[in-house]
């Protein structure tokens, strides 16, 4: 009989040098900075969401391992339309033999193809589309204005909407978010189906008032505050899965504090790592090596730095299942 040893155990004993190491080393200095009473902001890029991060990363933040996220929009929303259609996904493991005939058969059938991976629009986009726009609408009326995770922790209570709940909501990362109140930012969230179809309902007048959904500026802000409040009481690292709006976003804010407010007592980040494929090149932000971050005062020379050159999809749940003791 096969005895199965925790995935801690197994990376342990088999990810002893090189690039696998980095990941042991990475996983370790993150157990360390919470130990320590740190705090940790993770950051969301490519289609995480549709490759069901969820599984773990839900539970990291239900472990209080992540204290905040900042997300594109597409993993916001994707997180969302994988909660609610499922079922109706479409894996395509064939993807690299596809003709753009076969290609363009999956936009007749109005499934929308990310990588091996189909959502169809009907299920998913257009199911949420209606929910959200109600809560666009709503707030506008009432004279409210929110950000993008906001009104979607408002889709998420929406009982309609929970009746079309297709997986385990422990499986929903921003479900778990909004059951622990950790703050959700989405900068660039234009950049997105739903900020497409909010810039449409704008566009046809259904939604008058186009600062109904808070800005990427006030995003910055509200970022701003959230990091002076908690690094007055601990440090913060800063996890980055890809590369991206959804990093070099939120990893400025702490040289926007320093230089630009004139805070030079703002602490900057207690520890990085980057899972990410990028290459360093000339001109690569998201490739670039962690010690360039020291010229722009986002990192220290003491700060525990990692680059993971690697998929994402396997190697940050190796991370968190490491953390979560699987």
């Amino acid at each position: 009989m096969t005895t199965h040893t925790p995935i801690s155990a197994f990376i342990r004993h088999h990810f002893r040098h090189f690039n696998s190491r980095t990941v042991v080393d990475a996983a370790e200095a993150y157990r360390q900075h919470l130990d320590s009473g740190g705090r940790m902001l993770v950051t969301l890029a490519g289609a995480m969401s549709t490759a069901e991060l969820g599984l773990s990363l839900a539970e990291m933040i239900r472990q209080r391992k992540v204290h905040a996220i900042c997300s594109t929009g597409a993993n916001l929303e994707e997180d969302v339309f994988n909660l609610v259609a499922h079922n109706h996904y479409r894996r395509v493991p064939n993807y690299r033999d596809l003709t753009p005939q076969d290609e363009a058969a999956l936009l007749g059938r109005h499934m929308n193809r990310v990588t091996d991976t189909c959502i169809p629009e009907s299920e998913a986009m257009r199911r949420i589309e209606g929910a959200v726009l109600r809560q666009w609408m709503a707030a506008e009326e009432r004279g409210e204005r929110y950000f993008p995770s906001e009104f979607l922790f408002r889709v998420l209570r929406d009982s309609e909407v929970q009746r079309s709940f297709q997986i385990d909501v422990q499986d929903s990362w921003l479900y778990a978010a909004m059951e622990t109140g950790i703050p959700v930012f989405v900068p660039g969230w234009e950049d997105s189906t739903l900020g497409n179809m909010y810039a449409a309902h704008c566009m046809a007048g259904e939604v008058k008032n186009v600062h109904t959904v808070r800005t990427g500026i006030e995003t910055m802000i509200w970022l701003a505050e959230w990091y002076t409040q908690t690094s007055a009481e601990t440090s913060i690292g800063f996890f980055q899965i890809g590369g991206g709006i959804a990093g070099d976003f939120p990893i400025c804010v702490v040289p926007m504090l320093r230089q630009d407010m004139r805070r030079a007592g703002t602490p900057l980040w207690g520890y990085f790592c980057q899972i990410s494929d990028s290459t360093t090149s000339y001109g690569s932000y998201s490739g670039a090596v962690p010690n360039e971050k020291i010229t722009w005062e986002k990192l220290g020379i003491e700060t525990p730095k990692f680059i993971i050159e690697s998929d994402a999809t396997i190697v940050a749940p190796l991370i968190f299942a490491d953390l979560l003791g699987w």
